[in-house]
């Protein structure tokens, strides 16, 4: 992976935080996208200190124009993209009728245009070199109905199946796009659906009143996790898999 370029939406935190890195100290330029700007020159001054290399980009993936701008900018400062990675999210919870336009359309903003808006500019720039590397970053929510997570998992459920429909699409440019679906992880949008001082091992333990099964490996998982699986499925270890979806739940899906 030394000497390529990858893009990766959400890294200012989180899986995204983690994806960025990982693809840092694998010798990858990486352009970190996200709104938090703060955030983000946080992470490339962290990297640059120990010699990696990354560039800081502020985009909000749901604003169609602003991503074509910024995918512009990155190939034309760093180089031409060979991995995209999609994480970028939000998350509104709440019972289905309690749940305000406002949540539902911030949360397809984000979830599900922001995928479709950076992977149409990326992978029309793949097609003409006939090579990539596409990563979303989805939710095993996307496969299990959830309360109060309505809004999050049909956004979720939308990027899966488009991501495997671009990946469709793309295999005749020998371009792969996989998903990468994560259960609980210990990152602060985890940490906020949590109340008391338990949260984690609830979340772990399972809520038989919320139909939710727990997590048979015992643990949650943390963000460097999920970046090892993203990892995998853009290195040429993977160069036979595409359209593919991989759960890194610690079981919680019980392999359905």
């Amino acid at each position: 992976m030394k000497g390529k370029v990858a893009l990766v939406t959400g890294a200012a935190q989180g899986i995204g935080e983690a994806v960025a890195r990982a693809l840092a100290e694998s010798g990858v330029s990486v352009a970190a996208v996200d709104q938090n700007e703060q955030g983000l020159r946080s992470l490339v001054t962290d990297l640059e200190k120990t010699g990696l290399h990354a560039e800081a980009f502020t985009a909000d993936v749901g604003n169609s124009a602003a991503v074509e701008e910024t995918v512009g900018m990155i190939e034309r400062n760093i180089g031409p993209i060979d991995y995209l990675v999609n994480v970028a999210g939000v998350l509104r919870t709440g019972l289905i009728t309690s749940l305000s336009d406002e949540d539902w359309e911030k949360t397809f903003s984000v979830n599900t245009a922001g995928v479709f808006h950076v992977s149409r500019s990326v992978a029309g720039r793949m097609i003409t070199r006939r090579n990539g590397s596409i990563v979303t970053v989805g939710s095993n929510a996307a496969c299990v109905p959830r309360m109060q997570m309505a809004a999050y998992a049909a956004s979720k459920a939308a990027a899966l199946m488009f991501t495997k429909c671009l990946g469709l699409e793309l295999a005749e440019y020998n371009i792969r796009c996989n998903i990468v679906s994560p259960g609980s992880t210990d990152t602060p949008m985890q940490r906020s659906m949590w109340s008391g001082r338990d949260g984690a091992q609830a979340v772990i333990d399972g809520s038989p009143e919320a139909f939710k099964t727990g997590i048979p490996l015992g643990r949650l998982a943390l963000p460097a996790d999920i970046a090892n699986a993203v990892l995998f499925l853009l290195s040429e270890s993977s160069r036979h898999i595409t359209m593919h979806d991989l759960r890194v739940d610690g079981g919680a899906t019980l392999g359905v």
